[in-house]
C-alpha cells in the first residue's frame, strides 16, 4: 500500500467547498477523488489537511491517500492535471511514509485574506478579493490584531455554536500589509475553527471602519459569545496559502 501526498491549488468560486458531500458532486475533494478512482480503477478517498468553505480558495492545500499501486508520481500528476477541471490543479504528487496523515500531522496553517479597499471595482480579480468602499484605518486594525496573538479560546470567532470540542487555538502571527488600494491580512496558527479567519477579518474590518475599538477584542475573546464579534467576511477573499508539517 503506497501513501501519496498531493499539493493542490484551486479557485473555489464555483464549488461547494472542499469536503465531499452526499447531495452534490460539486466539491474539490469529490472532483479529485473521481479522477483518481478512474485512473487507478478502484474507489479512492483522499484526506485533506482541513476543509475550506464554499467559495474560498487554496494555493497550498495538502491531501493524502493510500492505494494498492506503485504508479510513478509523474504519471499520476500528468493524468490528474489532464482530467481535472481547469480551476483545480495538482502541483505535486509525492510518495511519503505510510504513517503520514495530512490532517493529524499539521503543525501550522497560513491563510491570507485580500480586501480591495476602493470605490473603483477590481474588475480582473473580483473572485479573489472582498471589496470594501469605506476607507479602512489600517493602524487601528494592526493594533487590534495584536490582541489575537497567542493562545486563546476563540469560541466567539466560530460559526458553529454547537461546537463540543475545544475551541482553544494558538495564533502565531497576523500580518497586515497595504498594497494600495489592497489590504492583505495573513494569519498563521496551529489550527482554525469553522469560519474563524473570516470572523477575525470581519472584526478587523469593523474596527478599521470605526464601528468597534481595538480594545474591544479582549472582551470578545473572554465573553466567548459569537454575537459580540464582527461579521463573517465573505469567502471569496480567503486563500489557504500553506500547510506546515
Amino acid at each position: 500500500m503506497t501513501n501519496y501526498r498531493l499539493t493542490i491549488q484551486y479557485l473555489g468560486t464555483r464549488y461547494n467547498g472542499w469536503q465531499r458531500q452526499g447531495n452534490t458532486e460539486n466539491t474539490i475533494q469529490g472532483k479529485i477523488e473521481a479522477v483518481l478512482s478512474r485512473l487507478l480503477g478502484t474507489p479512492i478517498e483522499i484526506i485533506g489537511s482541513g476543509r475550506t468553505d464554499a467559495g474560498a480558495h487554496a494555493y497550498g492545500q495538502i491531501a493524502n491517500f493510500h492505494a494498492e499501486t506503485d504508479m510513478p508520481e509523474e504519471t499520476m500528476l500528468h493524468y490528474l492535471n489532464q482530467y481535472l477541471p481547469k480551476d483545480i490543479a495538482v502541483t505535486e504528487v509525492k510518495k511519503v511514509s505510510e504513517r503520514f496523515h495530512s490532517r493529524f500531522h499539521v503543525k501550522s496553517k497560513t491563510y491570507q485574506y485580500r480586501i480591495w479597499n476602493s470605490d473603483i471595482s477590481n474588475v480582473f480579480e473580483k473572485q479573489l478579493v472582498y471589496e470594501v468602499t469605506d476607507k479602512l484605518d489600517v493602524d487601528r486594525m494592526k493594533e487590534a490584531a495584536l490582541y489575537f496573538l497567542g493562545e486563546h479560546d476563540f469560541r466567539a470567532f466560530c460559526s458553529n455554536r454547537r461546537m463540543k470540542k475545544s475551541t482553544v487555538r494558538v495564533l502565531y502571527e497576523i500580518h497586515i500589509e497595504v498594497l494600495e488600494p489592497e489590504i492583505r491580512i495573513t494569519i498563521t496558527g496551529n489550527g482554525f475553527l469553522y469560519n474563524m479567519v473570516r470572523i477575525i477579518v470581519g472584526t478587523l474590518i469593523e474596527i478599521g471602519m470605526g464601528e468597534k475599538n481595538p480594545s474591544d477584542v479582549p472582551a470578545m475573546l473572554a465573553g466567548k459569545d459569537r454575537r459580540n464579534a464582527g461579521f463573517t467576511a465573505p469567502p471569496g477573499g480567503l486563500m489557504l496559502m500553506e500547510v506546515e508539517y
